[in-house]
């Protein structure tokens, strides 16, 4: 995207960790109101309440809605603005976010259609159990080498290439904890995440037949700026290969470092996370380290950012 001056940014939503409060700093630009009262109509749950709920936050089914939505917000505020993008990416949950800001689906399907996502990864955890961890200063290709040797014929794999210093591997139990044991002996740091199945891997599979049917019922429309997608790392702008590799989603890795790299080479000198998080502004040190990178949470961070 081309903002105010002469640089061109790319959207990144959010990766948030912390959620309480989240919903907060868009409550009163309008934004990013009309995304929080349109989610919360949705998902017939008043979006920045639940933002404050303990309850609510400890389930899956209502914080990934509230995290897109909260990214979405962001965008909404940005353009409002007056931003502009050549390209957008949303790591893993973000990419529904990345699917919105760009009009290839309307917040309202991709609303429904994180909640049947989450619902569906969480039967799949429970009948085929699984975990992830983090392995840091790990880059993809030595983080693979390390699944090939503690996979014994389980479900092993990387399921985040983050960047050439951050990967996370995904699979069963047993595998994930031999691998955290070489990982252990070669003195590498390796961080169990508090995920509820082995996402972005094959013992995902169950999922999909749900996933994929409501993905079915979405009308997906062409981009209006490029799109670097998750299971490709590079840019796509058909809206039924997107379709397509939405479906193949949640079984596949996430290419991250490929796609801010695919975004790099298309232009973009400048990258905005909007929404909850850091993670990725923090990643983007490793991956183009001659570009600038900013968080976007609160509006006033969004003007900062358009005018400049």
């Amino acid at each position: 995207m081309e903002s105010r001056g002469t640089q061109h940014s790319a959207l990144f939503p959010g990766q948030g960790s912390q959620f309480e409060g989240m919903a907060d700093p868009w409550t009163e630009h309008p934004a990013s109101r009309a995304v929080l009262d349109e989610a919360s109509s949705s998902m017939s749950r008043d979006v920045v309440a639940g933002c404050h709920d303990p309850s609510a936050l400890a389930m899956t089914a209502f914080v990934q809605p509230a995290l897109l939505a909260c990214d979405v917000a962001a965008f909404r505020v940005l353009e409002a603005e007056g931003a502009s993008f050549v390209g957008v990416a949303g790591h893993s949950l973000g990419e529904f976010a990345a699917l919105v800001a760009a009009d290839v689906v309307p917040l309202g399907a991709a609303l429904d259609l994180v909640v049947v996502r989450g619902a569906a990864m969480q039967r799949a955890g429970e009948e085929r159990p699984g975990t992830m961890t983090a392995l840091l200063g790990v880059g993809p290709e030595d983080a693979a080498t390390l699944c090939d040797e503690a996979r014994r014929g389980d479900v092993l794999v990387v399921a985040n290439e983050n960047s050439s210093a951050q990967s996370v591997i995904s699979g069963s139990v047993p595998a994930i904890e031999r691998a955290e044991a070489i990982a252990k002996e070669r003195k590498v740091r390796a961080v169990r995440l508090p995920v509820a199945g082995a996402f972005h891997s094959p013992l995902m599979e169950p999922a999909r037949a749900a996933i994929d049917e409501r993905i079915d019922a979405i009308a997906f429309s062409a981009p209006r700026f490029a799109i670097a997608e998750n299971v490709a790392g590079a840019l796509v702008s058909d809206a039924e290969q997107l379709r397509s590799m939405l479906k193949r989603h949640v079984i596949s890795p996430v290419m991250w470092a490929s796609s801010v790299r695919a975004l790099a080479d298309a232009g973009a000198t400048s990258f905005l996370e909007a929404g909850p998080g850091e993670v990725l502004t923090k990643l983007m040190k490793r991956i183009v380290p001659h570009a600038a990178a900013r968080t976007i949470g609160s509006p006033e961070n969004a003007r900062a950012a358009a005018s400049a």
